[in-house]
């Protein structure tokens, strides 16, 4: 369901939340890395930058993004591997585990984490960042847009949701039960955006994929035109320049 060339539109705004939660991560002796959810993969391959001496490699089970992301492969240093990230198991122990903004499209995130946790060695890390946007006005516009009587029934429990990222607390508090050192924050960017629509075309890279992949393509035209008329009046412009509050979690959790 995933336009690499749509979600890559806000590509610089996207990287910054990756950087700053590798930021965190103190360790310089890593070897083996896998990046869970790696997307196009542009952002897998900078891990490199930073060790050089690693082996990485990427895991999405988008295999449109993965499309974008196999060219950038290394040999014996860089692959990518097509698979759902909730069950995937490094055939090593992994000092690096790193998951951007992916963890928000799994269910169970008890179960994912515990097994993720069970794949790093016991001097391992791992790094997630998810948004935490599932209870601002993008995500009333969107459900004020599902619930309309011509897609209600086709939409329902379809896509992201109210829960599908729990509080803070709740994070830390598995990560420690798992037997982990937990580095733990919250983060508000506030995106300057321009364009004439420019939060209905972030949210068309994310959070309306599955919505629209279940629609027809004439209702999907109607579909956009409704919730992009929401956001718009949600996201008022201003000399030309769209304020998008975006809130963010992220945990560095070590053995």
């Amino acid at each position: 369901m995933w336009n690499a060339a749509q979600y890559l539109k806000y590509s610089d705004e996207r990287s910054r939340p990756f950087n700053d939660l590798l930021s965190q991560v103190r360790t310089e002796d890593v070897l083996r890395i896998a990046d869970l959810g790696c997307g196009a993969g542009n952002l897998t391959r900078t891990l490199l930058e930073r060790w050089h001496g690693a082996h990485v490699i990427g895991v999405d089970r988008s295999h449109e993004m993965l499309a974008q992301a196999v060219p950038l492969s290394i040999s014996e240093q860089l692959e990518f591997e097509h698979a759902d990230i909730a069950e995937w198991s490094s055939k090593a122990p992994l000092d690096l585990i790193v998951s951007n903004a992916a963890l928000q499209w799994l269910d169970d995130h008890a179960g994912v984490l515990s097994h993720w946790v069970q794949m790093l060695c016991p001097t391992g890390t791992l790094a997630v960042q998810m948004p935490n946007r599932f209870r601002a006005v993008s995500q009333v516009a969107i459900e004020e847009t599902v619930a309309d009587p011509r897609w209600a029934t086709l939409l329902e429990s379809v896509g992201l949701h109210r829960q599908s990222v729990q509080p803070m607390l709740w994070y830390v508090h598995l990560l420690q039960d798992l037997g982990l050192t937990v580095n733990a924050w919250e983060t508000t960017y506030y995106h300057m955006l321009t364009g004439d629509n420019p939060v209905l075309e972030w949210l068309k890279g994310t959070a309306l994929r599955p919505l629209l992949e279940r629609l027809h393509d004439e209702d999907k035209v109607e579909f956009l035109a409704a919730v992009g008329e929401r956001l718009k009046e949600s996201y008022p412009a201003r000399d030309g320049v769209t304020v998008f509050p975006m809130p963010r979690m992220f945990f560095v959790a070590s053995r």
